[in-house]
């Protein structure tokens, strides 16, 4: 595809039809061209764990049609606790990548990381059993694993306190800070793999993710590596992690209908939902994915990442962190805000966030009439650390189909949203020129990333 052609398909518009403004775009999208094919970087592997499951057309889908996996927790004993209920996965099934033995032993947390790591490798072409051939000719010192989590092995850590308590110090467990460091399921997955690249946990809570995905494109664009698996796992549907947030009183407390819960930017949200998984893509250069003929899902153009230094848990209610976090993602991204029509929001559900968010996307999208905008939480919850990877994923399968999910809940708009499309209930079909999935974690950690159809 010639230059003219592809600056024409990012854009979405024809020369005769682009309007005046369009001359600035064309810039933009040529500026993003000229990136060569290492520096350019391609997501060949997606994988997730999640309240719908673990495969990602399952799990699109299900959003697609409004699913929602909010329901009472029967993982415990929650009786006694004002909110009682969050995006629960039952029934995990390790789909047999995990030994029987680590799989008695190791913290959800690390079981999430390592199948959606090795699902999203196997999607790759590049998992060392299920794809021998793809695994054996890659130079595994260029590969490298960047998952991250808010909050680590929390089981592995609560079991550990209670027989300390209880039992004293000789009966904690060999494995308790093995397994509750939050580095250890990105270790495990480079030992099960060979991987020998970069390699280490970024903990930013509920910005987690993004973060990954921004150190892991920066490794492959400074020559580092040449494929990195990166994203974000998270397990909290247990006592502690419940009573912890409870008793920073950011939860919903709507237990007589939990399914209706989670409705952002709605005037009677009251809190966010938890909820639990892992999301992890394999990122690549184009040049590593095209010499060995990789198929490719989508394009990373860039992210950034900002702090509010504002305050631990609220974000600035003016959302400067987060408008000069857009704004420098589009910048690495090498696009126009024009461009963007669609946008993955981090929408909690919480009474502040979910109004600074819409600040600072006004102040960025002067002009909003293009986009669309979503919450994938109304659905599966808050996954905290793992949020931005799971909600990548939606961004990727909203590129792929042409169809962006439902924000469930929307029956009372706050004033602020007014005049943007929020897809109220049900899904909407829309050609995704360029995307970007926003992700802000406790500390005012801001995390923005983009992508976009892979146009040769």
């Amino acid at each position: 595809m010639q230059l003219g052609q592809r600056v024409r398909a990012l854009s979405g518009t024809s020369a005769a039809s682009r309007p005046k403004r369009a001359g600035s775009v064309s810039v933009r999208a040529a500026a993003a061209a000229k990136r060569d094919a290492k520096q350019r970087i391609v997501i060949t592997g997606i994988g997730i764990c999640s309240v719908h499951g673990n495969d990602p057309d399952v799990f699109y889908s299900k959003l697609l049609d409004g699913v929602s996996g909010i329901s009472t927790i029967d993982r415990f004993d929650a009786k006694d606790f004002p909110t009682r209920f969050g995006g629960q996965i039952r029934n995990f099934d390790d789909e047999g990548m995990i030994d029987k033995k680590n799989a008695r032993r190791y913290d959800d947390c690390i079981k999430y990381t390592m199948v959606s790591g090795k699902k999203a490798l196997v999607m790759a072409g590049l998992e060392k059993e299920r794809n021998s051939e793809g695994h054996k000719n890659l130079d595994l010192t260029r590969v490298g694993v960047l998952v991250g989590t808010g909050m680590g092995g929390l089981s592995v850590f609560q079991d550990g306190v209670s027989n300390l308590v209880s039992k004293g110090h000789k009966k904690i467990s060999p494995f308790f800070i093995p397994y509750a460091i939050t580095n250890m399921g990105g270790a495990l997955l480079a030992i099960d793999q060979g991987f020998m690249g970069p390699n280490y946990s970024i903990s930013t809570a509920c910005a987690t993710a993004n973060y990954a995905f921004v150190a892991a494109a920066n490794h492959i664009r400074n020559g580092d590596a040449d494929v990195m698996i990166a994203g974000g796992s998270e397990a909290p549907i247990i006592p502690v992690g419940l009573g912890g947030f409870v008793a920073c009183r950011a939860l919903s407390t709507r237990n007589d209908e939990p399914q209706k819960a989670s409705r952002p930017w709605d005037v009677d949200r009251d809190g966010f939902v938890m909820g639990e998984g892992a999301g992890v893509l394999v990122l690549e250069s184009l040049e590593h994915a095209t010499k060995r003929g990789a198929k490719i899902y989508g394009e990373y153009l860039g992210g950034a990442i900002t702090c509010d230094a504002h305050h631990m848990t609220d974000p600035r209610a003016d959302g400067l962190g987060v408008s000069t976090c857009i704004e420098l993602a589009l910048k690495d991204s090498r696009i126009a805000k024009e461009q963007v029509n669609y946008i993955n929001c981090h929408a909690t559900s919480t009474l502040v966030g979910d109004i600074a968010e819409v600040k600072a996307i006004k102040k960025v999208f002067t002009d909003t009439r293009h986009l669309k905008i979503n919450g994938t939480k109304s659905m599966i919850g808050h996954c905290l650390g793992a949020a931005a990877g799971v909600e990548a994923i939606a961004a990727i399968k909203a590129i792929e189909t042409g169809w962006v999910h439902p924000t469930l809940n929307q029956h009372n708009l706050i004033e602020e949203v007014q005049g943007i499309d929020t897809v109220p209930n049900e899904k909407k079909q829309h050609k995704i020129t360029a995307a970007i999935s926003n992700s802000f974690g406790f500390g005012g950690h801001n995390s923005v990333v983009a992508f976009a159809p892979f146009i040769e």
